[in-house]
């Protein structure tokens, strides 16, 4: 399926499809371990909120989630980026196929501002998922079927594949990656963000964030 294609496939889905609805048959298959999973993370002291998703599947399976796992910050991602990054458990974020676009509506605390990321995943991506890694130490298969999307000021998004099994986690590049704000989003326009950002404090961080950001120069870090 060409990009334009997909683009406007995935337009289309959002503006027609009702919350939580999935476009799917009961159970498509196509994964020799079931279904593949995904989750949100920030670096530590820089929160941030995904309120929407929607994938187009190398299937041509569109499915959306506004009910998705919390995106968890983690404490051990201070300045830069690493790849020991762990899922926190995946229990809403899942579906049939490897994914081929990708569409995320989230809001950056820290920034103050709502964003929408549009992926366009490898070609190479499915056989990555599809092939086994060999066994773990309970003589399971190991495969890659976590992805894990790392959000970060000025809205920042970084992908990495993350096995079954405990090993380090691989960066993975998309094909392309496009994250838009203000009058420039599109499909997350329609997509109400969930964060008051001046609710907390008038400052609006709460204060072990402005205990962390303390001195620094925005945008915190090297992502």
């Amino acid at each position: 399926m060409k990009l334009k294609t997909l683009l406007l496939l995935l337009l289309v889905a959002l503006s027609g499809c009702r919350a939580g609805e999935t476009r799917t048959p009961e159970d498509p298959g196509g994964m020799p371990y079931g279904k593949w999973g995904f989750a949100f993370f920030t670096p530590h002291a820089l929160p941030a909120v995904v309120t929407f998703a929607l994938i187009i599947d190398t299937g041509e399976i569109v499915s959306t989630y506004r009910m998705l796992d919390g995106t968890q910050q983690d404490h051990g991602v201070v300045g830069a980026w690493n790849n020991r990054t762990g899922s926190g458990g995946v229990y809403f974020n899942k579906a049939w196929n490897p994914p081929a676009l990708m569409l995320i509506c989230w809001d950056s605390i820290i920034d103050k501002k709502a964003y929408e990321t549009r992926i366009v995943f490898p070609p190479s991506l499915p056989n990555t998922m599809l092939t086994p890694l060999g066994k773990d130490r309970y003589g399971e298969t190991v495969w890659y079927k976590t992805l894990l999307f790392g959000l970060a000021p000025e809205g920042k998004v970084r992908i990495w594949l993350q096995s079954s099994d405990e090993r380090e986690n691989v960066p993975l590049e998309p094909k392309r990656i496009t994250t838009l704000s203000g009058d420039k989003m599109d499909g997350c326009k329609v997509v109400p963000s969930r964060i008051d950002f001046n609710y907390r404090i008038p400052d609006g961080y709460d204060q072990y964030i402005k205990d962390f950001i303390k001195d620094k120069i925005y945008p915190y870090g090297n992502w």
